[in-house]
């Protein structure tokens, strides 16, 4: 097993770890958390877009009608595709964004918030 990363979502304090080989969005659904919206899971739907605000991420090919080529260099790209290579600060946007705003912490929620 590679190393694990923190990783912060800013629009619920929440923090959970995530294993290198492990996307975003597989950590985020291991909170437990009813009313994640999963879409395709490949980088194809833009369902799970966030805004990465602080540290690095591999981010693998995803759909260019989900997340433009200066969306990316900004941050912006589908938590599907990125996996952790350092502590990460994330802010959830578009369809994925109520529910992870309005949530309470789930069981796996390491920030004690």
């Amino acid at each position: 097993m590679g190393e694990r990363y923190r990783v912060h979502i800013e629009n619920s304090g929440e923090d959970y770890v995530c294993p290198t080989e492990q996307s975003l969005l597989r950590g985020m659904e291991v909170l437990g958390r009813r009313g994640i919206p999963v879409g395709c899971r490949g980088g194809g739907c833009g369902v799970c877009k966030v805004h990465i605000t602080a540290g690095d991420y591999e981010a693998r090919k995803m759909s260019r009608a989900c997340v433009s080529e200066d969306e990316e260099r900004h941050g912006v790209v589908l938590a599907c595709r990125v996996y952790p290579r350092g502590e990460i600060s994330l802010e959830v946007i578009g369809k994925m964004a109520r529910a992870i705003g309005t949530a309470a912490p789930g069981p796996g929620d390491v920030s004690g918030v």
